[in-house]
């Protein structure tokens, strides 16, 4: 089972990638001591840790919402045949991503909104498709909500200096500029209402306009939260930032405010990545938290 419903709203989760990115814990996320890994791997293992080969093991997938007769996709994935020469592991792609999607019940042509919850190369992949020799828009009729400090933190003419340094070349050139110049582009800052049920907030730290999509309808909540987890190594040690954050103190902090708001308020919490279930409800653990229930999807 790939679906769940949340009040109002439908939650399919669809597969572009599963499997090692070719990091090992302390690579991708440095601050993180190696008994974390070794206290916790009863339930890290195999779903978000192989230990044979050291390597983190991670999802690509988007989370399609359906909400008040509108199709919604949270984030999209790498994308095919884009060359990303410092991104090796996501070069050229050539994946089945719009067969899933299909799969799911969504042709291209039925998406009304896309949500880049930011503009890493992992997230923004499907915004286009190769069309002869141009990148359109994969999905013709959407909407595409992207976090306006992020646009312009990524834009290159704006000669910023991320930490990521060149890992997301290309991205903006690709996946980005050709939305806005279709026309299809909303760019947004602060917050964002796009329905009675579901609601985009600033979450900066990892980018600086990374965002959290906030669903409550009926009683029952959720946070779509991006890359604010790439693992669920992270509700254990809230503190523990990966490689790919550009503000960590910044991150840090809205790590543990997030979270402690999925505790309090018994939200379910959907990270971009996590394999296995892919989801959870957390509660606070002393000054940190733990799972306190996977989400009912099958895992992958």
């Amino acid at each position: 089972m790939q679906q769940i419903t949340l009040g109002d709203v439908t939650i399919t989760r669809v597969e572009e990638y599963y499997g090692s990115v070719d990091l090992a814990p302390r690579a991708f996320f440095p601050e993180s001591p190696k008994e974390v890994w070794e206290d916790n791997a009863s339930w890290l293992v195999p779903d978000f840790y192989d230990p044979g080969t050291d390597n983190v093991r991670s999802a690509i997938q988007t989370w399609v919402l359906r909400s008040e007769g509108k199709t919604i996709l949270v984030d999209t994935g790498v994308g095919n045949h884009k060359h990303r020469p410092y991104a090796p592991v996501w070069s050229y792609l050539n994946t089945d991503f719009l067969g899933n999607l299909a799969g799911a019940g969504v042709r291209p042509e039925d998406v009304d909104i896309v949500v880049n919850t930011h503009l890493h190369v992992d997230h923004v992949g499907w915004n286009t498709r190769l069309d002869g020799r141009q990148w359109v828009p994969t999905f013709p009729n959407a909407t595409y909500l992207i976090p306006e400090r992020d646009f312009e933190f990524w834009n290159p003419e704006n000669e910023h200096k991320p930490l990521l340094g060149r890992g997301n070349q290309n991205v903006f050139e690709d996946s980005v500029a050709p939305i806005r110049e279709a026309g299809k582009a909303l760019l947004w800052d602060g917050s964002l209402d796009i329905d009675a049920n579901l609601r985009l907030e600033l979450a900066p730290g990892h980018t600086p306009g990374s965002s959290v999509l906030a669903l409550d309808s009926r009683g029952d909540r959720a946070l779509f939260v991006g890359d604010l987890l790439h693992s669920p190594v992270q509700i254990a040690a809230p503190d523990t930032n990966s490689c790919f954050c550009e503000d960590p103190a910044e991150s840090r902090a809205t790590r543990r405010r997030v979270l402690g708001r999925a505790a309090d308020r018994n939200a379910l919490v959907f990270p971009a990545h996590l394999g296995g279930h892919g989801a959870a409800e957390v509660r606070r653990e002393g000054g940190t938290f733990a799972v306190k229930e996977w989400a009912a999807f099958t895992r992958l």
